[in-house]
């Protein structure tokens, strides 16, 4: 027997458990555990442009969730074929059930709920508009005199979109990054990478401080203060890299005991010292659609920030997370080409693991190591 989807509409901020604002990791880690309800998801994106392609999520038959390219927020919400009884659908508003049990919403039921509004070929209200047509979004914003005769106050709703409600002037586009917004806050919105000293942390809210956090003097005891208790304390057992070390042994022995902090609703992991407990490796993840760690880690906005002209510069020169691997790797080192790189095979510890796109490789410059997909876009940065 179908589970029955029973879901608020709430103009402006979300329908059901979708909220306007949530990042893409979070909604996805949540369907994983209502695959009772949601059993398809499909994902679609622009994978020549991954690292800022919009995302959308098909929930079939009733939801396209689409999120912003950049943060990676939940943008639109859309709920159509609300007559589809697999699952069937309750639709309340304002604790008022407006649609149930396969019945269609018709025009003059949200006429009655919401009021009047402006003319047009559909009926906007801020923060949610009702649709009569099966297509794609009329990205129309032009209204048309309505026909207000008895065939047009039945008119069947196709579709429910539930967006932020406009506090800027002028035209919005589909495509803007959310308004920052209540479910945002406490959450990174922006990582600035200071090489050699450590990662400035600014976070979405109405007034909050950025968080220094330094390689070798931040201690595992200041990061659950400062963000909280880590997803997962894993203890580092894999020695492997040592043997690229002028001493092999002499580096094994000193990590042996290190373990992580990961902190995968915020996109970064820290290396932390077994003896002196402080950070000693920093690694952010950029939560790039189709790579091998796609989804294990909420994105991380990243910038990597340059020296400064001067004492008094202010606005030191930066590199982003979109940026392409050339580019940055120019940056880093402007006068030599980029180093040799190691191959890494994210499947071969697990061979019931099949990935698309399984192979990245990894850079390391002074401070830094970038690692690398296929289309050159960078997946992670370790800063050391």
């Amino acid at each position: 027997m179908l589970s029955t989807l029973e879901v608020d509409l709430r103009p402006g901020s979300g329908i059901g458990m979708f909220e306007i604002g949530s990042s893409l990791w979070s909604v996805m880690a949540m369907l994983r555990n209502l695959q009772h309800l949601f059993p398809q998801v499909e994902v679609k994106f622009d994978a020549e442009n991954a690292s800022t392609t919009p995302v959308i999520l098909h929930l079939r038959p009733h939801f396209d969730l689409l999120f912003s390219g950049y943060h990676q927020r939940l943008h639109t919400i859309c709920l159509r074929k609300i007559t589809d009884l697999h699952p069937p659908i309750i639709l309340r508003y304002k604790d008022s059930v407006i649609c149930s049990g396969g019945d269609p919403l018709i025009k003059v039921q949200i006429t009655r709920a919401f009021g009047p509004t402006y003319p047009g070929d559909e009926l906007r209200y801020p923060g949610v508009w009702f649709s009569f047509e099966d297509d794609a979004i009329n990205e129309s914003l032009k209204g048309g005199i309505p026909n207000t005769g008895p065939d047009q106050r039945s008119k069947e709703v196709k579709r429910i979109i539930v967006t932020q409600k406009e506090t800027r002037s002028g035209e919005h586009d589909a495509l803007d990054e959310v308004i920052p917004c209540p479910v945002m806050f406490a959450d990174i919105s922006q990582a600035i990478i200071k090489i050699h000293h450590g990662i400035v942390l600014h976070f979405f809210a109405l007034s909050s401080s950025p968080l220094h956090i330094y390689l070798g003097k931040t201690t595992a005891q200041d990061l659950n203060l400062d963000l909280g208790p880590p997803s997962r304390v894993f203890y580092k057992e894999d020695g492997r890299m040592a043997i690229h070390s002028p001493n092999p042994q002499l580096d094994e022995d000193s990590y042996s005991n290190d373990y992580f902090y990961n902190y995968f609703h915020h996109g970064i992991d820290f290396l932390i010292s077994g003896q002196t407990h402080r950070v000693r490796k920093i690694i952010l993840h950029s939560n790039v659609p189709g790579s091998p760690l796609f989804q294990r880690y909420k994105r991380c906005p990243w910038e990597l920030e340059g020296r400064p002209e001067d004492d008094e510069d202010d606005t030191p020169p930066r590199m982003r997370f979109p940026d392409k691997f050339e580019a940055i790797s120019h940056f880093l080192n402007p006068r030599d080409p980029p180093p040799q790189s190691m191959v890494l095979d994210r499947t071969d510890d697990d061979d019931t693991i099949a990935l698309p796109s399984p192979v990245s490789r990894l850079y390391g410059y002074n401070g830094v190591i970038l690692e690398v997909n296929e289309a050159s876009q960078v997946v992670a940065v370790t800063l050391f």
